[in-house]
């Protein structure tokens, strides 16, 4: 089985500089800091993932993202990874093109609200529980949820190019046909960019 964070690994070239939106408790940018020499920094909301971000070894801020990404202007990251937190914001408009003001590229994974057991779970009346969507509905931090088709509408609209793209399964294994990515992936990962 691959996921997500390996196709996120092979898009991070050795050595680069890391912004992670919603790092959790910084295990992939501690392992990314082992395998890949990455100078990697993280950013997180809740006080419990910033503590164990910290016994990682990981440098972390709280801060929440809706607020923006200002405060690293400058800092001239060379990816900012935003793993199944865009979602999550407020303003994913606003928030994807501050992130691009920042760093060069960024990685989006998104959660697909379109996948066909969501929909089936719609179809019965109720909202849909899996993997990548595990919580009830009112114990969720999910707020802007969205299809492949949705995302991929949101960049083209706001200048946003998607250099290279691939769909995940529940199981977290790939999956070949695209074309029919927005019914059976369970997710998607994004290499973006500005045009």
């Amino acid at each position: 089985m691959m996921d997500r964070h390996y196709q996120i690994d092979r898009w991070i070239p050795d050595g680069s500089k890391i912004l992670d939106l919603g790092c959790g408790d910084g295990s992939f940018l501690k392992d990314l800091s082992e395998k890949k020499e990455i100078t990697g920094f993280g950013v997180e909301n809740d006080f419990e993932k910033i503590n164990l971000c910290i016994k990682n070894g990981v440098s972390v801020l709280h801060h929440d993202i809706d607020d923006g990404v200002k405060e690293f202007s400058g800092m001239d990251f060379d990816i900012t990874i935003m793993a199944s937190s865009i979602q999550c914001v407020r303003n994913p408009k606003r928030v994807l093109k501050d992130i691009l003001k920042v760093s060069k590229r960024c990685i989006i994974t998104i959660p697909n609200f379109g996948y066909w057991k969501i929909r089936f779970g719609l179809f019965n009346g109720r909202m849909p529980i899996s993997k990548r969507l595990p919580n009830k509905w009112y114990e969720t931090k999910n707020i802007h949820l969205c299809t492949i088709k949705d995302f991929e509408e949101l960049c083209f609209n706001n200048e946003l190019k998607i250099i290279e793209k691939h769909f995940l399964n529940e199981d977290g294994e790939f999956i070949k046909n695209t074309f029919l990515a927005n019914l059976f992936a369970a997710e998607g990962v994004y290499l973006v960019g500005s045009r």
